[in-house]
C-alpha cells in the first residue's frame, strides 16, 4: 500500500467522520431540514463539500448575522392610508357610461359599445339599454342584441336554479349553502338596475325573494345581512311593503347591529310614511355602536 494511496484513504475516512459530525450537529442543535442534502454533497465531494459549507457559514457569520435595527418599524394592525396624488388630467376627462351614450357621435359610440361589452355587461345592462334610443340604428341594434342576450341569460340561469330547489331532496341544504349566495348575488346585480319589463320585473323579484325564503328556511344562520338588504330593496321597489317588512324584521333579529338592518328599515319607514317609525329608528341608530357612512348621512339628510 502506497503512502499516496493511504493520504487518499485517511482524507476520505476524516472526510466522512466530518460528514456525520455535521450532519449530527444539524439534526439535534441547529434542526436544519436541508441536513441531509448536505451530508450527501460532503460525502460524494471530499474536501470541497465541507469547506464549501464551512466557508458559506464564515462568510454569513461575519456579514449577515448583524441583529436587524427594528427601532423604525412599526408592527401596527391599524391600517395606513397613503395620500396618492390624483391624476387631475385623466379623472377631469372621465365621465359616467350613461352620459357618454349621450354625448358621444355615431362612431365613437359604436367604439363605446365594444368596449363594454368586452368586460363585464352585467354592470352596465342600465347603461346599454340607454343605446337602444340612439339615433344610430347599428348601435341601437347592438345594443338590443347584447342586451337580449344578457336577459335571457339571466332567464335561463334563475329558472335552472328554481327549479332545482323547488324539487328539493335531502342535500338540498348543501345544494343552497353552494349556490344560494352567487345566484342571489347575480339576481340583485341585474334586477337593481331594473331593464325588464314592469311585469317581469316584479315577478322575479318575487323569484328572489322565493329563493331566499328557502334559503332562511334551510340556511339561515349562513345567510349574510347584504342578502337580507338585498332582498328587501328588491321588494322596496317594486312597492311590496309587506314582504319587505318581513325581510327588514328578520334582519333586525339575526343582524340587530348591522348598519344595513337600519338603513333598510328607514327606506322602508320612508316609502309607507310611518314618520314615529323613521324617527324611532333614527334614534336607535344614534344610540348604537353601529358606524354610520357617508352615504347612510345623506339619506339622513335627504328622507329628514
Amino acid at each position: 500500500m502506497t503512502d499516496r494511496f493511504m493520504l487518499v484513504c485517511i482524507i476520505l475516512a476524516g472526510n466522512l467522520i466530518i460528514s456525520v459530525l455535521c450532519l449530527l450537529f444539524q439534526i439535534f442543535y441547529r434542526k436544519n431540514k436541508n441536513y441531509l442534502t448536505h451530508f450527501i454533497v460532503m460525502v460524494l465531494c471530499p474536501v470541497v463539500g465541507p469547506l464549501f459549507y464551512l466557508l458559506a457559514y464564515l462568510f454569513y457569520r461575519f456579514f449577515f448575522s448583524e441583529p436587524v435595527d427594528l427601532e423604525d418599524v412599526i408592527f401596527s394592525k391599524d391600517k395606513m392610508k397613503s395620500n396618492v396624488r390624483a391624476e387631475e388630467e385623466r379623472e377631469s376627462n372621465l365621465v359616467s357610461l350613461e352620459e357618454a351614450i349621450e354625448i358621444t357621435n355615431d362612431t365613437e359610440l359604436r367604439t363605446l359599445m365594444m368596449n363594454v361589452v368586452r368586460g363585464d355587461i352585467q354592470s352596465f345592462l342600465s347603461a346599454i339599454s340607454l343605446a337602444l334610443n340612439s339615433e344610430d340604428s347599428e348601435t341601437a341594434h347592438y345594443a338590443a342584441s347584447v342586451l337580449q342576450d344578457a336577459l335571457n341569460e339571466f332567464r335561463i340561469k334563475v329558472e335552472r336554479f328554481r327549479r332545482q330547489i323547488n324539487e328539493g331532496g335531502e342535500d338540498l341544504a348543501q345544494f343552497l349553502s353552494l349556490y344560494a349566495e352567487p345566484t342571489l348575488e347575480y339576481m340583485d346585480q341585474v334586477l337593481r338596475q331594473k331593464v325588464f319589463t314592469e311585469m317581469e320585473q316584479i315577478n322575479y323579484v318575487h323569484v328572489m325573494d322565493e329563493i331566499a325564503e328557502k334559503c332562511y328556511g334551510n340556511i339561515r344562520e349562513q345567510m349574510t345581512s347584504v342578502q337580507y338588504e338585498a332582498v328587501s330593496m328588491r321588494l322596496l321597489e317594486i312597492q311590496d311593503y309587506e314582504a319587505c317588512r318581513k325581510w327588514c324584521d328578520r334582519a333586525g333579529t339575526q343582524f340587530p347591529e348591522s348598519l344595513a338592518t337600519y338603513t333598510c328599515r328607514l327606506k322602508l319607514y320612508f316609502a309607507t310614511g310611518e314618520k314615529e317609525h323613521f324617527f324611532g329608528t333614527v334614534e336607535a341608530l344614534k344610540k348604537s355602536p353601529v358606524v354610520v357612512d357617508k352615504e347612510t348621512l345623506e339619506l339622513l339628510r335627504v328622507f329628514r
